[in-house]
C-alpha cells in the first residue's frame, strides 16, 4: 500500500490555491481532488467538511485534507459545492492518525473518516423530483399515462417532492419505474437535497417582558388585571416562584422553560393569552444535551503503595513514552489515574482516557465526574447520534478539556494531548472486528499519543502478553502494585469437581456442593455473589433425544441459542430467531432437551435452589437499552439484588462492598476455545471476575466449578503467578512463531458460493507465497465457523517477521494481488477481509 505520508502534505494553506484534496467515505484508497470555486476561496481551510458531487448523481460530505495548485491529470476536477463549517471539524494532526490507521490496518482512508466522524456530522442526501422546466406536455411527443400525469400535477402545485411522497399519491410501493420513465420523457428531473444530520436542541422558554421588570409598580397593575382569573394568577406566581426577577433580574434573561412552567397542569391556553397581553415573551434558546455538572469532591490521598507507583510512572514517562502499570485488582489504580489527569490538565493539555465499554463501567465515570465535573466529556455508544455531535464540539471548543470514552473517542479532535489512560489494556473489547477499520484501540491510542507528543498509561491486573513483553523489554517503563488498597486481602480460591459431586449424586441443577454452601452462608450473612458464566441465553442449544436433531441457523453454520423468556431459538451470530418446536422437526418425536447452561438458565436454576433470594441477570439481553445497565448497577448497589448472574460484563469494573462470593460456573468452558491466546484470557477472566469479592474487610471466596480442576492453569490464577504463566506462554510462542514474536495478519475470503470462495482464497494464498519476505503462511482452511449471513468464508493466517520493511513491503504486495484477483470475472463479488493483528 503507497504511503499517503509522502503524497500529502496538510499543512500546506499558502493563499491562490485552486485545488483541494478531499476525503470521502468511500472504500477507495486516496483522496480526490475538486476545485476551488472563487467565491469558496477565502474559506478554504484544512479540516473544513465540504459538500461534493462524486460521479454522476451522488452528494457526499468531505474532508479538506490539502489545498493546492496541481490539477489532476486523469479526471476533470469537479467544483466543490458548498462548505459546512465556519471552523474546521477536524485537525491536520486527526488526518495524519487517520492515515497511519489507513495503512496499518490495510483499509482505505475513507473507511477510517466514516468510523471518525459521528454520523450527526455526516450529511444525509435524499433524492427529490422537480418539474423539468423545458418540459411542455402539449407539444411533447411522448404521450404520458394516468400514474405520470398525478405525478406532474402534484409537481404543479408543489417545487418538489420525495420518492415517499410520489409513492402515496400514487399509492404504490415501488415509484422507480414510473419516475424512470418520466426522465426518459424529460418530464422531470431528479436532484439530490443534502441536509445535515445534526440539529442542536432548541427550548421554548418564556420570561417576563422587560418593561415589567424594570417596574414593581407595572407588575403591581398586571396582577391586578389578573384578578380574578386564578389559571393567570397561577402561572405568573410560579414563574415568578422559579425565578425571582426583582431579586436577581438577570435569571429573567434565561427565563424559565416552556414545558416546566405548564407541567404542574397549568392551562397553556392561559399562557398565550398572557403572552399576548404583553405580560410575558417567547424566546427560542439553544441547550446542551450534555448535562453540566460541578465538581463535588477533591482527589483523594494516595496510600504508600499507591504514591510509590505514582512517583515511579512519573520517572518512567521522563524517558519513556509508555507506561504499564500492573497492579492487582482492587489497588486503586483509579485514584493514581485522576492524580495524573489534574496534573496534565494543570498544565493546559488535553487527557483521553480510555475504557473498554463506557456502559460496564459506570462507577469509574461517576467517581470521575465528582473530581472533574463539567470539565469532563463521556463519548460512548450508548449516546445518540447528537449527544455525540455535542461532545465532538465540546472537544473543539475547549469545553471538554478530559474525555472518558471507548475506542471510538481516539477519532475526538484532540489538539493538544497530554495524556492518555487505557484502563484494563487486555480487554479484547478494544478490538473493533467490523467494519474497516479493524483497529485494537490501545495500539492506536498509543499512536494517537505520539502523534500528539503525549505520554500513555496502559493499565491492568493481569496485562496483556504482548504489553507486559514490551515491558520485560525495556520499550515500555513498568510499575506495579500488589496490594488492594486499604485492609482488603485478595480473595481465597476453591476448586469444585463437578464430575466428583456427580458421581456422589451431590450436583443439582448442575451446581456443586461447595458453590451451594457459599451462596447460602452469604444470603445467611446479608451478602452478596456475583455468578459468571460466559454464555447467554437460556441453554447453548435444543436436541432431539431420539434422533439428535439440534435447531441450526438458516443462514450461518451454528446451532441456535434456546431464549426462554422470549420463548425462540436465536442466532448470535445474524440474529436469526425462530419460535420453538413442538416437535422435531427430523423425526417427529416430542423428546427434546436443553443442553448446557446459559445465564438465562443458570438464573432459574439459582431461583429454584434459594427462592428466597431477589435475583438479577447482567447480559447483552438485559442491558439492549441505554439505561439497562444502570439500573442493574443501582439495584445491586442498593442491596436490592442478592445474587447477580452475568456474562463478562460483570468482570469489568464493578466496585461493590457487600460482595463476598464469586462462583465461576463453568471453568472449562472459558478454557476450551480455539486460539493461541486461550489461556491468557482465560487467566485474565478468572482472575478479574474473581477481583470483584472481598473488596472490603472480609475476604471474599472464589469458586471455580470445573471437570478438570488439575488443569495448571488454575493452580497459577489461584497462586496469582502471572510471570510464570507469561514465562511457560512465552516458550510456546516463540516456538510455534505467535505474537509478541511475529505480527499476525488473518485474510478472510467471502462469498455466497462455496466452492468459489475456496477457489479464490487458493488463489490469494498462490500468489502471497510468492511474496518477497520473511513469512509464514498458513490455510486457506474453512473458518470455524464456515458460513455466516449466507456468505461462506475460508481464512488465511500469516505469520510475518516483525523487523525491518517486511510489513510494508508485504501489505502493498497485498494490495496489487487483491486488486488483480477482483480484477478476474468469476472473482468480482468475492469479497477478502484483511485483519492486522486480529484478536
Amino acid at each position: 500500500m503507497e504511503s499517503l505520508f509522502a503524497e500529502h502534505d496538510f499543512l500546506d494553506k499558502s493563499s491562490g490555491n485552486n485545488f483541494a484534496d478531499i476525503i470521502l467515505p468511500v472504500p477507495i484508497p486516496r483522496m480526490f481532488t475538486y476545485k476551488i470555486p472563487k467565491n469558496l476561496q477565502p474559506q478554504i481551510q484544512i479540516g473544513l467538511r465540504v459538500i461534493v458531487q462524486f460521479g454522476k448523481k451522488k452528494v457526499l460530505t468531505g474532508i479538506i485534507g490539502k489545498v493546492h495548485n496541481k490539477p489532476p491529470q486523469a479526471y476533470e476536477a469537479k467544483p466543490i459545492l458548498d462548505i459546512l463549517d465556519h471552523q474546521p471539524s477536524v485537525n491536520p494532526l486527526q488526518i495524519r492518525f487517520w492515515v497511519w490507521m489507513a495503512e496499518y490496518y490495510f483499509c482505505h482512508i475513507g473507511e477510517v473518516m466514516f468510523a471518525a466522524l459521528p454520523s450527526g456530522l455526516r450529511l444525509s442526501s435524499e433524492s427529490k423530483v422537480q418539474l423539468n422546466p423545458n418540459f411542455d406536455a402539449e407539444t411533447s411527443k411522448y404521450p404520458l399515462d394516468v400514474r405520470e400525469e398525478k405525478i406532474l400535477e402534484a409537481l404543479e402545485k408543489k417545487d418538489e417532492l420525495s420518492y415517499e411522497d410520489c409513492e402515496q399519491i400514487l399509492g404504490v410501493k415501488t415509484i422507480h419505474p414510473i419516475l424512470k420513465s418520466l426522465v426518459a420523457k424529460e418530464a422531470i428531473l431528479i436532484f439530490e437535497r443534502v441536509q445535515e444530520k445534526y440539529t442542536p436542541k432548541v427550548e421554548t422558554r418564556v420570561r417576563l417582558h422587560p418593561d415589567i421588570v424594570a417596574s414593581k409598580s407595572a407588575l403591581e397593575t398586571v396582577f391586578e388585571a389578573v384578578q380574578g382569573k386564578p389559571k393567570q394568577e397561577s402561572i405568573l406566581l410560579k414563574f415568578l416562584r422559579d425565578v425571582p426577577v426583582f431579586q436577581r433580574p438577570q435569571l429573567n434573561e434565561k427565563g424559565v422553560d416552556k414545558a416546566t412552567l405548564l407541567e404542574e397542569g397549568d392551562s397553556e391556553s392561559s399562557l398565550k393569552t398572557l403572552i399576548k397581553n404583553g405580560v410575558f415573551e417567547i424566546f427560542k434558546h439553544v441547550v446542551n444535551r450534555i448535562e453540566e455538572e460541578a465538581a463535588e469532591r477533591e482527589a483523594s490521598e494516595l496510600s504508600l503503595s499507591q504514591q510509590a507507583a505514582f512517583e515511579e510512572i512519573k520517572t518512567h514517562f521522563e524517558t519513556k513514552q509508555t507506561v504499564l502499570l500492573h497492579g492487582v485488582t482492587g489497588s486503586g489504580k483509579t485514584e493514581i489515574y485522576i492524580k495524573l489527569i489534574q496534573e496534565v490538565l494543570e498544565s493546559g493539555s488535553q487527557v483521553l482516557l480510555l475504557l473498554p465499554e463506557i456502559a460496564l463501567t459506570t462507577q469509574i465515570v461517576g467517581r470521575l465526574k465528582q473530581v472533574f465535573g463539567s470539565q469532563m466529556g463521556v463519548y460512548h455508544s450508548k449516546y445518540s447520534d447528537n449527544e455525540r455531535v455535542e461532545v465532538w464540539n465540546g472537544v473543539l471548543s475547549g469545553r471538554f478539556s478530559f474525555v472518558v470514552g471507548v475506542r471510538s473517542s481516539i477519532f475526538l479532535p484532540f489538539d493538544s494531548l497530554g495524556m492518555v489512560i487505557v484502563d484494563e489494556e487486555h480487554e479484547p473489547s478494544f478490538k473493533q472486528f467490523d467494519p474497516a477499520p479493524r483497529f485494537h484501540a490501545r495500539d492506536a491510542a498509543i499512536m494517537l499519543a505520539y502523534f500528539h507528543q503525549a505520554r500513555t498509561l496502559l493499565g491492568s491486573a493481569t496485562p496483556s502478553f504482548e504489553s507486559y513483553f514490551n515491558a520485560t523489554q525495556g520499550k515500555y517503563g513498568y510499575a506495579e502494585i500488589t496490594h488492594r488498597f486499604g485492609d482488603a486481602s485478595l480473595p481465597e480460591y476453591h476448586l469444585a469437581n463437578i464430575s466428583a459431586d456427580r458421581k456422589k449424586n451431590l450436583l443439582k441443577l448442575d451446581s456443586t456442593r461447595l458453590l451451594r454452601e457459599k451462596i447460602q452462608n452469604a444470603l445467611e450473612n446479608q451478602q452478596q455473589v456475583i455468578i459468571f458464566q460466559n454464555r447467554r441465553g437460556y441453554s447453548p442449544y435444543i436436541q432431539c433425544e431420539d434422533c439428535s436433531w439440534t435447531g441450526q441457523c438458516v443462514q450461518c453454520d451454528v446451532s441456535l441459542t434456546y431464549h426462554q423468556f422470549a420463548e425462540e431459538l436465536r442466532c448470535h451470530y445474524c440474529g436469526y430467531k425462530e419460535k420453538i418446536p413442538q416437535a422435531c422437526p427430523a423425526c417427529g418425536s416430542s423428546q427434546l432437551t436443553t443442553q448446557g447452561m446459559g445465564t438465562e438458565r443458570i438464573e432459574e436454576s439459582l431461583s429454584l435452589l434459594f427462592p428466597e433470594a431477589r435475583l438479577g441477570r447482567m447480559d447483552l439481553d438485559t442491558t439492549r437499552n441505554k439505561y439497562g445497565y444502570q439500573r442493574l448497577l443501582d439495584e445491586f448497589a442498593a442491596g436490592q439484588i442478592d445474587i447477580l448472574v452475568g456474562t463478562q460484563m460483570i468482570t469489568k469494573g464493578l466496585d461493590f462492598g457487600k460482595v463476598t462470593v464469586v462462583g465461576i460456573w463453568d471453568g472449562d468452558r472459558i478454557l476450551n476455545f480455539p486460539d493461541f491466546r486461550a489461556g491468557e484470557r482465560a487467566y485474565q477472566q478468572i482472575t478479574q471476575v474473581a477481583g470483584r469479592a472481598g473488596r472490603r474487610d472480609i475476604q471474599g471466596q472464589v469458586v471455580i466449578q470445573s471437570r478438570n480442576p488439575d488443569n495448571d492453569l488454575f493452580g497459577k490464577v489461584i497462586r496469582g503467578d502471572y510471570f510464570e504463566f507469561f514465562r511457560q506462554e512465552m516458550i510456546d510462542r516463540k516456538k510455534y512463531y505467535y505474537p509478541p514474536f511475529v505480527k499476525l495478519v488473518k485474510i478472510t475470503t467471502r462469498h455466497a458460493d462455496a466452492k468459489t470462495a475456496q477457489k479464490a482464497a487458493h488463489a490469494l494464498h498462490h500468489q502471497m507465497a510468492n511474496i518477497a519476505v520473511k513469512k509464514i503462511v498458513l490455510g486457506p482452511e474453512k473458518g470455524i465457523i464456515a458460513r455466516i449471513k449466507n456468505q461462506y468464508q475460508f481464512e488465511s493466517l500469516i505469520k510475518l517477521d516483525k523487523q525491518g520493511t517486511t510489513q510494508a513491503v508485504f501489505k502493498q504486495s497485498l494490495t496489487k494481488i487483491i486488486e488483480e484477483l477482483q480484477a478476474v470475472p468469476e472473482f468480482r463479488s468475492v469479497r477478502w477481509i484483511v485483519d492486522v493483528d486480529p484478536s
